[in-house]
């Protein structure tokens, strides 16, 4: 991985994800910095899009305040809207994705004539888009780079990846996470189609880590045209990155060998860049204020938040 952009006081390691840097400090904490990345197919486009990082990290911090009366989770503090200060937990290998809605890559499983995704068996006669008779969870493995691959409960369990007892209770968990987060969107006229969730120990105690019912992790549709555009067959409107997946489908990228990313214009960026700001609107209820900080600031911000924690030089 490239070379980190700042050192905190204390620091004990750096790793730079697909979208986020991430800061440890004195293996106790971390400072994750949500950039304006964006990635598909597990690959990096090659230009960021503005104010996603802004739109992502107040997204989830939002989502992890109002669901913290489930599960405990990672989020102490937010110095800057991009910014977010947290517990190191140790992450559990899988994540969690819970349906609610045959969409995205369930679909595309479905569509080729498979009747089972993660040992979950699917009903016949479905339709794009239907509501599947009650959330159901396809587990995924986590990985730093490359492809997330499908398991099964059972091969978790036989792999010995994660216990049956944290495992269950992590299945509780997720469901409901769904369940509040379905209620949240609602409120603001979405519908929440599936989205994941990660989660890690710390002091044996389960957490909720990284984050929570974004456009990166999550899917949704528009509440009000849902029924009339199932009914008619049409595409749903949608919140979500699938939106982005989709765009590079039509231009012939899947991340597959050999595959080109077709040429992101200034246009396309702009389009994108409202896509999220829209989401961020449509969920918080809140009108989107853009920001931007020098990376003096950022520094700044972050070693006054980490001296609060009582963490300095």
């Amino acid at each position: 991985m490239s070379a980190e952009t700042f050192h905190f006081p204390k620091q004990t390691g750096f790793y730079r994800g697909k979208v986020r840097d991430v800061y440890e400090i004195d293996h106790r904490y971390l400072v994750m910095i949500v950039s304006d990345r964006i990635s598909a197919f597990d690959v990096i486009l090659p230009r960021p899009i503005p104010y996603k990082g802004q739109v992502l990290n107040q997204i989830a911090a939002f989502m992890l305040r109002a669901t913290s009366p489930i599960v405990p989770n990672w989020l102490i503090d937010t110095p800057l809207p991009h910014v977010s200060i947290g517990y190191k937990c140790d992450p559990f290998p899988v994540e969690m994705v819970v349906r609610g809605y045959l969409a995205g890559h369930a679909w595309r499983v479905y569509k080729s004539g498979k009747r089972e995704l993660c040992g979950v068996k699917f009903p016949e006669g479905l339709r794009e888009n239907a509501p599947l008779p009650e959330p159901v969870i396809t587990p995924t493995t986590k990985a730093h780079s490359g492809h997330d691959e499908d398991v099964s409960r059972e091969q978790i369990l036989q792999q010995g990846w994660i216990s049956e007892a944290d495992y269950s209770q992590m299945e509780t968990y997720a469901l409901q996470l769904f369940r509040e987060g379905q209620r949240l969107a609602h409120a603001r006229g979405l519908i929440l189609v599936d989205t994941k969730y990660e989660f890690g120990k710390k002091d044996n105690q389960i957490y909720l880590i990284d984050e929570v019912h974004t456009p990166d992790s999550s899917r949704y549709f528009y509440a009000d045209t849902y029924e009339e555009n199932f009914r008619n067959h049409l595409p749903q409107k949608q919140l979500s990155k699938e939106f982005v997946r989709e765009w590079l489908m039509q231009n012939g990228f899947q991340g597959r060998p050999g595959d080109q990313i077709p040429e992101m214009t200034d246009e396309h960026v702009q389009h994108f860049s409202q896509r999220y700001i829209e989401l961020y609107e449509q969920l918080t209820g809140q009108p989107f204020q853009p920001q931007s900080f020098s990376d003096r600031e950022v520094y700044e911000a972050v070693t006054e938040a980490l001296r609060k924690l009582g963490i300095s030089a």
